[in-house]
């Protein structure tokens, strides 16, 4: 199912040479536990890039700016990247961040000094980040690098949804997720595969390239030699390898934990996933699921189910204009009120 998808705009197939090694070089995204992690690894064992994983700086720091506008860099600036909760991951020494601030004058110009030196510290010359969440803010990204490539790995919502409900760290801000958190898992995958399809779509297949995680598990080697020609770079072994000396398998521990190699059947819909909670999955995200090729459980949905499917998207787009509301205003829509968040 990896495909690239024809654009209206950005790069054609015909790859153009400017900026082609410029850093950031990659972001891979994805509706939260959809493999990106598993890609994330196996693409940093590349002998020419190092990817991050899960900074989410790059957008959050600039939210208050329209997009497609890059801001001028100003020590407050700095100090709010400084300050993001999880730009540490980054683990660039300070020294580091003070020289990238002295040499850019723009943020992009800062963020792409500080992913080259990402790449120095881990002796590559290429960088990229893994954020999940960054399939929310395509257009923002490509307006700052537009020679960057993106990957989104997409996987069954079903599967998705078994894993954050044993993970227990959804949308658990949403009150939906209190009452039915299967639709909030269906609408949150929903709402994140869609809008990476949409804006990777505007990209053009030289800079976005979809990938199905049971791709990825099934047949790792075959979807690597692709990415690899994607981004422009030999296809190394050691991606396959990245597990090596890695693998604890010690009982309770998560696949992400253990450092499993590629595993297919980690979670099954077919025989892990209660009826009720299938039917409602797939009244609320089947369109999306039949449009990505994947098999459907139910031909048709139940009255009953509809019913509760529709007051679901009722609640959720509630919560997400409350959301928008409260970013609009200045408050934290992260705050745990009433109203959630997403």
């Amino acid at each position: 199912m990896m495909r690239a998808r024809e654009g209206t705009s950005g790069d054609t197939a015909e790859e153009t040479t400017e900026g082609s090694n410029k850093n950031p070089y990659v972001f891979v995204v994805g509706c939260l536990r959809s493999g990106t992690t598993l890609l994330q690894r196996m693409l940093d064992h590349h002998p020419q890039l190092a990817v991050g994983y899960d900074s989410l700086f790059i957008p959050q720091v600039i939210k208050d700016v329209a997009v497609g506008i890059d801001p001028p860099l100003i020590p407050e600036l700095v100090e709010r990247v400084r300050g993001h909760p999880r730009f540490a991951r980054l683990g660039l020494p300070d020294a580091a961040v003070r020289g990238a601030a002295a040499k850019a004058r723009t943020y992009s110009e800062f963020v792409c000094i500080l992913y080259s030196e990402f790449g120095r510290i881990h002796g590559k010359p290429l960088a990229g980040e893994k954020s999940p969440g960054y399939c929310r803010h395509l257009p923002r990204l490509h307006a700052l690098f537009p020679w960057v490539r993106t990957i989104h790995l997409i996987r069954d919502g079903r599967d998705v949804t078994l894993s954050i409900l044993q993970w227990h760290k959804g949308p658990v801000k949403l009150r939906l997720w209190q009452k039915e958190p299967v639709a909030a898992c269906a609408l949150w995958w929903r709402r994140d595969v869609s809008t990476g399809r949409r804006d990777g779509g505007d990209l053009g297949p030289a800079r976005y390239r979809e990938v199905t995680y049971e791709e990825l598990v099934g047949q790792p080697e075959e979807a690597l030699r692709d990415l690899a020609a994607f981004l422009k770079l030999p296809f190394a072994p050691e991606m396959l390898a990245y597990h090596k000396g890695k693998t604890r398998s010690k009982p309770g521990r998560s696949a992400k934990a253990a450092w499993l190699p590629p595993t297919p059947g980690l979670r099954d819909w077919r025989t892990q996933m209660a009826k009720r909670d299938l039917e409602l999955f797939e009244a609320i995200a089947g369109d999306l699921l039949s449009g990505l090729g994947y098999e459907r459980a139910f031909d048709t949905i139940s009255p009953e189910i509809a019913a509760v499917a529709e007051q679901c998207g009722r609640w959720w787009e509630s919560q997400m204009a409350e959301r928008r509301r409260r970013a609009g205003s200045g408050e934290d829509p992260d705050r745990r009120k009433q109203a959630g968040g997403a």
